[in-house]
């Protein structure tokens, strides 16, 4: 593990339930190439029933920072996350799910846009999505950069709200209330919307990205499969159903678009009473993606990561 001098403590804070098969890599792209002295993570077992909990006790036994606590029972990932914000010892928390990977050198860059622009959520740009290896990238998110709106959230899908791994305080946390825990696969989405309505700001980095693992039944794609998405984010909203438009919380709450208004914020999107018009980012393809690949480097600036003295990953595989 290399500890240096990071400036202020951050707190990584992993929710974890039955992730005994990917557990360990996204642990080390923390521990092995994002870690700093006064950092800590913690990492909260939600009652898993695989060896997910043997798994993190034995990477607690190796690293000294790693915090371990446990649910007796699965509460769902919006719980252990609060649980895992509630005991964390730092002001800035980077939440990373268990299955998605950083790439080395990376949290950095976030911890120094958050301090230069004093801003309350700080974000990478891309994500970029992989089933097996991070070598093999399927297809990516782009979200706009800079700042970053409740505008920009209820116009598109493809924003940090639903990422949810982000670099953000706890002050912020605090003045959201936390995550939603009715929310279940939206619960990250909630968090960002109830943060940027509570008057958190937040940006985008550009050149930034992190690796996020698709392809295995989540929790976003366990509750998709429901039909429910929609209802559930429209109970996101409630609270700030005030700022949004009057034709608009019809059409949310009404027959036409309540089970699918969620689905549809791209081609139908939300507007504000301020009149602010947002803009979400852009779904890279595979197709496209394909494409991007034949043509060239995919980096906006290569120079970001090719400083990195870190070798964690050498072509996508630990030492």
């Amino acid at each position: 593990m290399r500890i240096r001098n990071g400036g202020q403590g951050l707190s990584f804070v992993m929710p974890a339930y039955n992730a005994q098969d990917f557990l360990e890599e996204s642990v080390l792209s923390i521990m092995e190439g994002n870690f700093y002295e006064r950092d800590e993570l913690v990492i909260v077992d939600d009652g898993s029933t695989d060896s997910t909990l043997e798994i993190i006790q034995k990477l607690g036994d190796r690293y000294p920072g790693i915090v371990i606590t446990s649910h007796s029972r699965n509460k769902g990932t919006s719980a252990a996350r609060n649980t895992a914000v509630e005991i964390a010892k730092n002001d800035l928390i980077f939440c990373l799910d268990a299955d998605n990977i950083l790439y080395p050198g990376s949290v950095f860059l976030l911890r120094r846009a958050l301090k230069r622009y004093g801003v309350d959520a700080i974000s990478f740009r891309e994500l970029r999505f992989f089933q097996d290896s991070i070598t093999s990238i399927s297809h990516k998110w782009k979200f706009k950069a800079g700042r970053i709106t409740l505008a920009d959230c209820l116009a598109g899908n493809v924003n940090p709200c639903c990422s949810g791994n982000y670099l953000y305080t706890k002050e912020s946390w605090e003045k959201a209330g936390g995550y939603p825990e009715f929310a279940l696969g939206l619960d990250a989405w909630g968090f960002g919307i109830r943060q940027l309505a509570s008057g958190s700001q937040m940006m985008v980095v550009r050149g930034t990205f992190y690796y996020h693992r698709v392809g295995h039944e989540s929790l976003w794609v366990r509750e998709s499969k429901k039909g429910m998405i929609s209802l559930i984010a429209l109970q996101v909203l409630i609270p700030f159903l005030h700022l949004i438009v009057d034709e608009d919380v019809d059409y949310i709450m009404g027959r036409e678009g309540r089970n699918t208004w969620f689905e549809n914020l791209e081609s139908r999107p939300l507007h504000l009473k301020s009149g602010e018009m947002g803009r979400t980012g852009k779904a890279i393809t595979p197709e496209e993606y394909a494409k991007m690949l034949f043509k060239g480097p995919l980096l906006e600036k290569p120079l970001l990561w090719a400083r990195s003295r870190i070798s964690y990953y050498s072509m996508g595989k630990s030492r």
